[in-house]
């Protein structure tokens, strides 16, 4: 239930906050400014590969501190998935757009999750320290693409930045604080917590974790909670800076240690008191799960089948994987995922994947242990590991074309039209005809058509144009031939050469 004012016992709560857009326009560099931490040089290629929250506090206009939480969330496009669960997550949006570069498809894509989560949002233009920036240009650019910011037809908050050098920084947190006050936003300390699961990753020493922004509500230690069929007792609850925590309220990113598998992100959390509650609660859930895991197995028997094991760093690359899979094309190959998981390969999962012929194992952000390798090459299973999500999928891409099977066409060559026989001894018959598009060739196969259905095949052993033989006949061209066929051929038939074509 969402707190109203009316409630004695809501009282303001700080913003969750989604930064989004382009992949090249500056949300990571803007965070790690007002972080003062540098997350960029550590993410491979320079892309920010997973959701991630952070809690600030700023002294704002009114000279009080205020806390505000950020997620940032992934740029490139292959993470739609995860921006659309940073944007349902989140109370306001920045759109961060460089001022010299203007609307691009991601930017483009970003504003539709957000209108689509019907939450405010502020455009950041980022980049203004750069020379010869336009802001005219670019606030026009916006329009252009439908987003209207204050003073060029709308009142969408706008504020020009630079995340590099820090100009117009505070402006826009100040920005951030009005927007949250205009939300009214509110909370309950003394609910059980509500909150959305943001990441979750196995650490080999300290077991399943999971990132959770609290929404609403209170978690304390020594309850449980559960996220579709996972489930954890809240005794090791931590801040994201990883300092243990007795307990957290709305607004706050926290994880907790200890699950009994890895929690689906962006599932919603529950709160128990007992673990005879959770489990029962889970037990429910997967008999559902059962039943819709039974029924999307049907498929199609004509579709070839790529098995394939996944492997990543984090459940947030797992989900961005899946998203990036379906993009595959290929009407003959399908792609199953037979597994996934979280952590390094290993020799276990070697093993499962010789279970089914042809399963690949992919890994993203991932290494395998020499027991796996060793493994792997024992056995024959093909083992690709990347850093960079759209090199995978060009090389899956790659893969299912060539793992294609091959079917064969039959494409025509020539029709013509029967127009008298002459005569027939067995299953040879001399006829006369006129070839009406393409041309005939001495020895091919036949289809014999009559009213445009076939009733048998022959093949074409000798062919004459004014009692010479020859070895083709082109289009428009009349000409005697000898045609070996079980099938009767009658004037007004036609004859459709056709060669064999593998596709």
């Amino acid at each position: 239930m969402t707190p109203t004012k009316n409630n004695s016992k809501t009282i303001e709560r700080p913003p969750v906050i989604a930064i989004m857009g382009h992949v090249d326009h500056g949300k990571s560099t803007l965070l790690d400014y007002i972080r003062k931490t540098n997350i960029v040089d550590t993410e491979a290629g320079g892309i920010t590969q997973r959701i991630s929250a952070y809690e600030v506090t700023h002294k704002g206009q009114d000279n009080k501190e205020h806390r505000i939480t950020f997620l940032d969330t992934p740029g490139h496009e292959a993470f739609t998935a995860i921006r659309t669960r940073g944007a349902k997550v989140a109370d306001i949006a920045i759109l961060v757009i460089a001022a010299d570069d203007g609307v691009k498809p991601q930017t483009a894509e970003a504003l539709k999750i957000i209108l689509a989560a019907k939450i405010p949002y502020i455009v950041a233009l980022n980049k203004v320290d750069k020379p010869g920036v336009d802001l005219d240009w670019a606030k026009s650019n916006l329009a252009e693409h439908e987003i209207y910011v204050e003073g060029f037809g709308g009142d969408v908050p706008v504020v020009p930045i630079s995340a590099k050098t820090g100009q117009g920084v505070p402006e826009l947190l100040d920005m951030m604080i009005l927007v949250a006050q205009l939300e009214e936003l509110t909370g309950d300390h003394s609910k059980p917590a509500e909150g959305v699961i943001i990441e979750a990753n196995l650490d080999k020493k300290r077991g399943i974790s999971a990132s959770i922004i609290i929404k609403d509500g209170t978690l304390k230690t020594g309850s449980f909670i559960s996220a579709g069929t996972a489930y954890a007792p809240v005794r090791i609850l931590e801040n994201f800076l990883g300092k243990p925590l007795k307990e957290a309220t709305f607004s706050s990113p926290v994880r907790i240690v200890g699950w009994n598998e890895l929690p689906l992100v962006g599932s919603t959390i529950r709160f128990f008191t007992s673990k005879k509650d959770v489990e029962q609660y889970i037990q429910e859930q997967k008999t559902d799960d059962k039943k819709e895991s039974q029924k999307q197995e049907t498929e199609s028997t004509e579709m070839a089948i790529i098995p394939i094991l996944l492997k990543a760093s984090e459940v947030g690359s797992l989900e961005a994987l899946d998203h990036e899979l379906k993009k595959i094309k290929n009407e003959k190959i399908h792609i199953r995922v037979i597994q996934r998981g979280v952590g390094d390969i290993t020799e276990n999962d070697v093993k499962l994947a010789s279970a089914r012929p042809n399963t690949i194992i992919l890994g993203f952000n991932v290494k395998i242990d020499n027991s796996g390798k060793s493994q792997a090459e024992k056995m024959g299973i093909e083992v690709q590991i990347f850093d960079i999500i759209y090199k995978l999928s060009e090389w899956l891409q790659k893969t299912a074309d060539e793992r294609t099977p091959r079917t064969k066409v039959e494409e025509p060559t020539g029709t013509a039209k029967v127009l008298k026989i002459f005569s027939r001894v067995k299953d040879r018959q001399v006829l006369g005809g006129r070839v009406e598009k393409g041309q005939l060739v001495l020895g091919a196969e036949v289809k014999i058509l009559r009213r445009d259905f076939e009733i048998g095949r022959g093949r074409i052993r000798e062919l004459q144009r004014q009692k010479n033989k020859i070895q083709e006949v082109p289009e428009g061209q009349e000409f005697g031939s000898l045609v070996e066929s079980k099938i009767e051929i009658a004037p007004g038939d036609r004859l459709e050469s056709f060669k064999i074509v593998e596709k």
